[in-house]
């Protein structure tokens, strides 16, 4: 069993209402071999909701709100999911201030990339779940 971004999986849960739909991951999931999950959503934010990226060890949208601690309480969720599921390996959303892995939006909201994980990648991997980013 795998956690996969639910925008991944075709769910309209992005920051704009939008999915990024792989039909791989589609097929995970349909087959049981994929459980869909939005840490965002979990940690109480709405879908549309502003973008937002990391700046420091804050997680601020682009409008100047701090939503740092929804994130961290949407991470925490989802890794007890994660856990009661038996998960072992999620493939989450690249760049993502959430999802993203080993490179993610360095806080300017210029589109450019900084090396880092996001809050759930980084939890995650904290946790001893390998962690793949899918563009």
């Amino acid at each position: 069993m795998k956690i996969v971004s639910a925008c991944l999986a075709g769910v309209n849960c992005r920051y704009d209402c939008k999915h990024q739909e792989r039909l791989n991951i589609v097929e995970m999931v349909k087959n049981g071999e994929a459980l869909p999950i939005c840490p965002e959503q979990l940690g109480g934010l709405s879908t549309p909701r502003p973008p937002a990226e990391i700046i420091g060890s804050k997680v601020i949208t682009n409008e100047g709100v701090e939503v740092t601690d929804q994130f961290n309480h949407g991470a925490q969720e989802a890794l007890k999911i994660t856990k009661l599921a038996g998960v072992k390996k999620a493939l989450l959303k690249s760049k993502s201030p959430m999802c993203g892995s080993g490179k993610i939006y360095d806080g300017t909201y210029s589109g450019n990339l900084k090396k880092g994980d996001g809050v759930f990648a980084k939890l995650l991997k904290e946790n001893g779940i390998e962690v793949e980013s899918v563009d």
